[in-house]
């Protein structure tokens, strides 16, 4: 499909690469997997997204620099600056850069983990379109504006990861709360007049609530100062308003530890202490303590042995979509199919 909306081959590895991560470590609900094949395809056919695009630095220097994405994917946009901040903090210790004409960038764990690969920390954020009230108020004005963060550790273990955005929930996984006709926590979301609900249905029209109150609200301005005032990106309102030019920014850092200490020291260092964190007593000893994205981790081992779960409606719509695109589509039933 990637390819028949005029993705190049990088292009494709990267976004499809992307995309069945998210649908391996995050629920079906929070729709950050396959769903969004659908949105980038809306947006390739509207200019909004151009695929082929050249992405070229407009500032460049020893540690940092600004990467323009000109409406390329967010995904490649993403990869490609983590991969420049990797060189920069080979050799300086430390690199940042930010990205400016961009669109939807995926999960920022994705981003983060690009570095943890190559034995550094990683660091990945993103703003996105107004959905979060400022702390006392009731219309949005901030996104959700995700981080993620990656930190590799000794041979055998995987990095830890944190992958979050600022506020309690998406939208997402408030229309999966509605399809199956439960209510949600009443920590999610306002309605339109700034109430607290457990409806789906009225929190969709309603503002998202940062996560720790005014603290996420704090984390989400500050991320968007990063990501959009900094780099010359839309920001807070303007961010994902027009669909031919979503304006996103993103800031991606990569951190050499051994800039600090040697490797192997720092190595050395982390296990202690994630082995001390690990062996405080669980209040149910059925849920032991797990280091962040343990559960990701262990969900996406799971999936790639077994399948990748795909509701109905989402396999109906790639149907549609591998049609008007003139792709062919797996056979219902069949050995390897969506359905599976």
């Amino acid at each position: 499909m990637l390819a028949a909306m005029g993705a190049s081959t990088e292009e494709r590895c990267i976004v499809a690469d992307g995309l069945i991560t998210a649908s391996c470590w995050w629920h079906p609900g929070q729709h950050q997997g396959l769903e969004k094949l659908f949105r980038y395809a809306r947006r390739v056919g509207n200019g909004g997204i151009v695929p082929g695009v050249a992405m070229e630095y407009v500032r460049d220097n020893a540690a940092t620099a600004l990467l323009d994405a000109a409406k390329g994917f967010g995904y490649v946009a993403g990869q490609r600056a983590m991969s420049g901040a990797i060189q920069k903090a080979r050799k300086s210790g430390i690199g940042m850069i930010g990205v400016c004409n961009s669109n939807h960038f995926g999960i920022a764990g994705y981003h983060a983990m690009l570095a943890a690969r190559n034995d550094l920390i990683g660091i990945a954020q993103t703003n996105a379109g107004a959905e979060m009230a400022p702390w006392g108020a009731m219309d949005p004005a901030l996104g959700t504006n995700p981080w993620g963060i990656a930190i590799p550790r000794s041979k055998g273990n995987d990095p830890i990861m944190l992958d979050m955005a600022l506020t309690q929930s998406g939208k997402g996984m408030m229309r999966w709360f509605e399809r199956a006709g439960v209510p949600m926590p009443d920590n999610w979301a306002l309605t339109p007049d700034g109430t607290r609900t457990t409806d789906p249905g009225s929190a969709m029209e309603g503002s998202l609530l940062p996560i720790g109150e005014h603290k996420g609200y704090g984390l989400s301005l500050v991320t968007d100062v990063l990501c959009g005032v900094m780099t010359g990106a839309l920001f807070g309102g303007s961010v994902f308003q027009d669909d031919t030019n979503y304006g996103v920014g993103h800031v991606m850092i990569a951190i050499d530890p051994e800039a600090f200490l040697q490797r192997s020291d720092f190595y050395a260092r982390l296990d202690e202490f994630v082995e001390e964190v690990l062996s405080v007593p669980p209040i149910d000893v059925d849920q032991p303590v797990m280091l962040p994205g343990a559960a990701e981790q262990r969900r996406a081992s799971e999936r790639l042995e077994h399948g990748i779960p795909i509701d109905l409606e989402t396999v109906e719509r790639l149907r549609r979509l591998s049609a008007e695109l003139g792709v062919a589509f797996p056979n219902a039933g069949a050995p390897g199919s969506l359905e599976k």
